[in-house]
């Protein structure tokens, strides 16, 4: 509510987000040579990794340098089923892309039973908004916290951390294995916290890319311990879709619940 985060886009997600995912999909993450270039594709679809819905739309979407410093997409796109775009990767380090967003939601019922939410589809709210727009006193008043991410992430040369700084606010990814650096076989850790806080029994699963092709998701999943941690071991090679989700009732007020949803692209390589 008092950051630019509250994107138009991941307003009309409750809708959508119980049959469809959210995910960028970059041609590689792990990058050498001079003059590297990365090309991405941006959607919201059923399989993941598969182009059968809408695009993400490239003007919410946000790139920073191994510097904090804001990236230009380059050569944007957006199509019927999928947006597409270019990183330039000018400097060595580990770069970021990303969509985010944080606010209230309401829910409520006035006094002939019929059923209100806010915002409604659509809207952008503005500060002030809510105390407009709700009524304290209403029936059946449901207050939610909600904070959502979506990112991914590829190095050019050697990996760099200075990407990772969080920001205190939703649920948040703080690697203890650098994201581009992950092989088939082997163990990697991935801390996560809600609003800079431990975000303690948080629901994760991975999906390996290719499960249109597939009987089956192969999905991997696992829960955070008490520091937030979740320990996974990749089984194979593949470009994984990750999410993870928190919710709880520590919410600031005029709140009562708070969750938070995370979503990555990250890339196994083989041995």
């Amino acid at each position: 509510m008092k950051k630019p985060l509250i994107l138009l886009f991941f307003l009309l997600l409750p809708v959508a987000a119980s049959a469809h995912r959210l995910w960028f999909l970059p041609a590689a993450t792990v990058l050498s040579g001079e003059d590297a270039w990365v090309t991405f594709d941006a959607a919201v679809s059923n399989d993941i990794f598969y182009f059968n819905h809408f695009p993400l739309k490239t003007n919410q979407i946000q790139a920073i340098s191994p510097t904090g410093k804001a990236v230009e997409l380059k050569n944007t796109s957006e199509g019927k089923h999928r947006s597409t775009f270019d990183l330039h990767l000018e400097q060595e380090g580990t770069y970021k892309v990303y969509v985010a967003r944080s606010g209230l939601r309401a829910r409520w019922e006035d006094d002939e039973g019929k059923r209100h939410s806010w915002p409604r589809r659509g809207e952008v709210p503005k500060p002030g908004d809510f105390e407009k727009a709700v009524p304290q006193k209403a029936k059946n008043l449901e207050v939610s916290q909600t904070s959502r991410r979506v990112e991914t992430f590829v190095t050019a040369g050697a990996p760099s951390t200075d990407v990772f700084k969080t920001s205190g606010e939703g649920l948040e990814l703080k690697p203890l294995t650098h994201p581009n650096d992950l092989y088939a076989g082997e163990e990697a850790k991935f801390q996560f916290l809600i609003d800079g806080e431990p975000a303690a029994g948080a629901k994760f699963t991975a999906v390996p890319g290719g499960m249109r092709y597939r009987n089956e998701q192969k999905s991997i999943e696992a829960k955070a311990d008490k520091k937030g941690v979740v320990t996974i071991t990749w089984p194979s090679a593949a470009m994984y879709w990750v999410e993870v989700e928190y919710q709880d009732s520590k919410a600031k007020a005029p709140a009562t619940t708070r969750s938070g949803s995370y979503i990555a692209t990250l890339e196994v390589l083989p041995q």
